[in-house]
């Protein structure tokens, strides 16, 4: 028991060791050179991205692509450097940045496509749509959007927009930060072109900032549902996007390119406790180990707690029911509430609990993910009490009756302290699950262990590879 909950602390130093086990790196040979060599080659793509479209879409039924599909960008990197893909389809800005993390890797010359980016907004909110609208077209206007320009994608200046509002009611802006330049965490803060970008919008609406980090496919649902108000991530325009958001005024163009390998292994000169240095102790990145740790426990053990008492509440209607035949309509509904949270991602659940049951309410996402977690978590604890209550021999229920006691006295004095003994493992297993669970919480921008120990890993290899080249 106690290795596999400790297990989920390991994930903290994924980063580590992966780094740490690439100072000699094989040669992996490249086998895409141009975008005509795409063809039944195992492409990477984020999830959400255009480029996922445009892979799909790629060379008919002669020549398709076999699209590998990633929840983050740098997932996808990885695997391209581990040999398991071929190549990686990417907007060229964070693109570029990859490579600057990873030499042994390179951008095909030729472009597969441009597109413009633009923010999000819900439909039905025409006001707000427009006064960014404006925003944008002032921050062009006083120079400001070309300074940021030249700043992040040209990386010919050094300006930086000062957000000057700092009380006034919030903009909620929805992001996933791990798309350099436009966003991604410097000193433990999200920056980038797109953050200054909304911070001058709020400045010139006379609002403050609230960022929500959250996965990338999760923003525009965030949007829609009003949790955020504004969405900038890298979001390109397209028809279908159209159909559920409103789009700003695209404010800049990009493009869509083929990471591949290079043909030369790169040598890593950093020691593991350069490793160690910059992934856990520079700018006191263990604390965000510790809030993530934290956060993780916290969810973890009441929504254990909220999952017992609702799988003993739907074991004990279950359980009358196939004894005496009582409670036939509520266990009508335990049957269709069980087959319903079973029958179903966690994901898809989790999603559902924040954007539509608590769409109208701002409630905190610790609470969100503990109700989430706990609905899901009663519909296996409710059977695991069962199997427990089931396995008792059923000679001593009857033996019971036959001594004149009630059939609710029976099951409390005799039945359910040997079910507990029974289902005690199989509890143990489910509040291990429970913790590995909580790794799908950045879908709502909750910070648990698994999203931290990805971020440490991100910012601590930007560094490595922008150290020679500071904006």
């Amino acid at each position: 028991m106690t290795r596999k909950f400790l297990l989920p602390v390991l994930i903290a130093f994924y980063s580590l060791v992966l780094t740490s086990c690439d100072n000699k790196q094989a040669v992996i040979p490249n086998k895409v050179h141009s975008i005509s060599d795409l063809g039944h080659k195992k492409v990477g793509v984020q999830i959400g991205n255009t480029a996922d479209i445009y892979a799909s879409d790629f060379g008919g039924d002669t020549a398709k692509i076999d699209v590998e599909r990633y929840t983050k960008l740098a997932d996808a990197v990885q695997a391209l450097m581990q040999g398991k893909i071929d190549a990686v389809m990417s907007d060229d800005q964070p693109a570029k940045a990859f490579v600057l993390q990873n030499p042994s890797l390179r951008i095909l010359e030729e472009v597969f496509v441009e597109e413009m980016y633009a923010g999000v907004v819900a439909k039905g909110n025409e006001a707000l749509l427009d006064s960014v609208n404006q925003a944008l077209a002032a921050m062009k206007a006083d120079g400001v959007y070309d300074s940021l320009f030249n700043t992040y994608i040209n990386r010919t200046g050094n300006y930086h927009y000062t957000k000057k509002v700092t009380e006034g009611p919030k903009l909620v802006l929805s992001t996933n930060a791990q798309f350099p330049p436009y966003e991604y965490y410097e000193n433990a803060k999200v920056v980038g072109f797109d953050i200054e970008t909304v911070n001058y919008i709020a400045d010139y609406l006379g609002r403050t900032v609230e960022v929500q980090d959250i996965e990338f496919d999760a923003i525009i649902n965030a949007v829609a549902s009003g949790k955020a108000d504004v969405g900038f991530a890298g979001f390109t325009v397209t028809e279908e996007r159209k159909k559920s958001i409103n789009f700003t005024t695209p404010y800049t163009l990009s493009k869509i390119v083929v990471i591949v390998r290079s043909d030369e292994a790169v040598e890593s000169q950093e020691s593991f406790g350069d490793h160690l240095y910059k992934n856990f102790v520079k700018d006191s990145r263990w604390k965000f180990i510790v809030e993530g740790l934290r956060n993780t426990l916290v969810i973890s053990f009441f929504a254990a707690l909220l999952g017992i008492m609702i799988g003993f509440v739907i074991a004990q209607i279950r359980t009358n029911n196939e004894f005496n035949g009582h409670w036939k309509v509520l266990n009508w509904f335990a049957k269709a509430y069980l087959a319903v949270i079973r029958g179903t991602p966690m994901m898809i659940q989790l999603l559902i609990i924040y954007y539509i049951v608590f769409s109208s309410v701002n409630v905190n996402k610790i609470l969100v993910a503990i109700v989430a977690f706990g609905v899901n978590s009663g519909a296996y604890v409710s059977e695991i009490i069962r199997s427990g209550i089931k396995g008792v021999d059923p000679g001593q229920i009857e033996a019971g009756r036959s001594l004149g006691l009630k059939f609710r006295t029976v099951l409390y004095h005799i039945v359910y302290p040997q079910a507990f003994k029974n289902s005690l493992p199989a509890l143990t297993n489910e509040f291990i699950s429970l913790i590995k669970e909580t790794s799908i919480c950045g879908y709502i921008g909750l910070t648990d262990l698994t999203l931290v120990a990805g971020l440490s890993a991100c910012v601590a290899k930007l560094e490595k590879r922008l150290k020679k080249n500071e904006r």
